[in-house]
This record gives C-alpha cells, structure tokens and sequence, in this order.
C-alpha cells in the first residue's frame, strides 16, 4: 500500500500557491477550507481528503489528480483496485486453475500496455504455475 507523503504535498501545494501569487488566507478562502487546516496541510501536519484536495485544485486551477498522485491516495486506490480484480479472479469457481491463470496474465499485459506496473507480480505463481494451455481441460 502506498504511504502518504504529506510533507511532499505540502512543499508542493505552497510552490504552486505561491507560483499563482495567492496568500495562504487567499486559497483558503477560495478552497473553502480554514486557514490553519491549509497551514497544517502546506507544512505536512494534516493529511487532507481527497475532497479536500480537489477543492484546493480547483482554487489553483491544476489537476487534482495530480495532487492525488502526490499524496499518494490515487496509487493507493489503484493497487486495492488491483489486488481486488486478482482476488475476485482467483475465488471464481465457475473457472478452472489454467483459465484463472491465463486470465490474470492478459489482465497483466493490458496494465502494462496502459502504462501500469503490476504490484502483485506474482500471480502465476498464486495460482499454480504458467498460463501454457494444457490439454487437460
């Protein structure tokens, strides 16, 4: 599970407040949250929602994606998003072992082909060797 780095985000939040020349009270007010709660963000004391997040995106007109990457919570969602796909596959009873593992492994190269690192590596190994069809079915 990825961590947060709240100091990072913080570091982060006040170059792009400050790139955008708003005072700390500004993007409060304008993110609709209090000022010592975005001071406590901005010096890594406070781990922020992503509701939170996405409003203080909006007030700076950047990605809050980008934020959520930053403090973690978009790389935390897509390795449980991962874990449970893999999970839901392998307790599937309508399917066989080879169909599980064939499975997984095109589940593995469509995340590769989009760009994704596969955190459970060792799904092949989870369910009983390589995805080779054999003649046994």
């Amino acid at each position: 599970m990825a961590s947060l780095n709240v100091g990072s985000l913080g570091e982060y939040l006040r170059e792009q407040r400050r790139n955008a020349q708003l005072s700390l009270r500004q993007l409060a007010e304008a993110a609709g949250v209090s000022n010592p709660y975005l001071s406590q963000i901005e010096r890594g004391l406070r781990k922020p929602s992503a509701e939170v997040l996405q409003q203080v995106a909006k007030a700076l007109r950047i990605s809050a994606e980008t934020l959520y990457v930053r403090a973690g919570i978009l790389d935390a969602e897509r390795e449980r998003d991962e874990v449970e796909t893999r999970a839901v596959i392998l307790a599937d009873p309508s399917l066989d072992e080879r169909q599980k593992n064939v499975l997984l492994q095109i589940y593995e190269s469509f995340r590769k082909e989009n760009g994704f690192g596969i955190a459970g590596s060792g799904a092949a190994e989870e369910t009983g060797g390589d995805a080779e069809p054999s003649s046994s079915s």
